[in-house]
This record gives C-alpha cells, structure tokens and sequence, in this order.
C-alpha cells in the first residue's frame, strides 16, 4: 500500500508558476512510476506527466517546454513544477503511483486555477 498527499494547488494569474507536491508513505520501495493527472470539468483525466524509476520522463503535449517533473528521493516526493500556466490548465490534479502488477494510487487531488 502506498498513501499519498498532494499540497501546493491554489489560485494564480496567467503566465505565473506553482509546484505541486505528492508526499508518499508507505511501501515506497515498490513503486516503478510516478505521475500527475490532471481532470477539467466534463473531461476525462489525462496524463500530464510522469516519471519512472530509472528517471525517464513523459509529457503531454500541452505540457511540454512549460511543466517539469522531479522527484526527491530522500523525501519521497513528485514535484510538478508549472511556468507560464494559462486559463485552460485550471482543472484538478491527481498524484499517481504505479507499483506493477496493475496496482495504482491516487493522491486526494489538488485544485489549480489560472484567472486571466
């Protein structure tokens, strides 16, 4: 079992940045890739970024060149780190953990809103 707590969301103009965290506990050791999601209103939940064990990374498009993914290892967390955001990234933002054998995690989702 992983737990995962999510903190850093919160409100900021257009072309401002946040970070976002994901804090896990539990059976860390086991976990193979971290991600964040994020889910407009009336919208399914997609990928915005993850980030595997041995440190390769993946991007949506829409993030690509403006969020950056991390981990700290010593501290256990996922960070995204969000620049130049815009209205449309305001939605929720889900943490993720993948630990195999089709054993998922979610964090209790964050709210980013971007005014214009």
């Amino acid at each position: 079992q992983v737990q995962l707590v999510e903190s850093g969301g919160g409100l900021v103009q257009a072309g401002g940045s946040l970070r976002l965290s994901c804090a896990a506990t539990g059976s860390i050791s086991s976990i193979k890739r971290m991600g964040w999601y994020v889910q407009a209103p009336g919208k399914q939940r997609e990928l915005v970024a993850s980030i595997i064990s041995g440190g390769g990374t993946n991007y949506a498009d829409s993030a690509k060149g403006r969020f950056t993914i991390s981990v700290d290892i010593a501290k256990n967390t996922v960070y995204l780190q969000m620049n130049s955001l815009k209205p449309e990234d305001t939605a929720v933002y889900w943490c993720q953990v993948y630990t195999g054998q089709g054993n998922y995690y979610w964090g209790q989702g964050t709210q980013v809103t971007v005014s214009s």
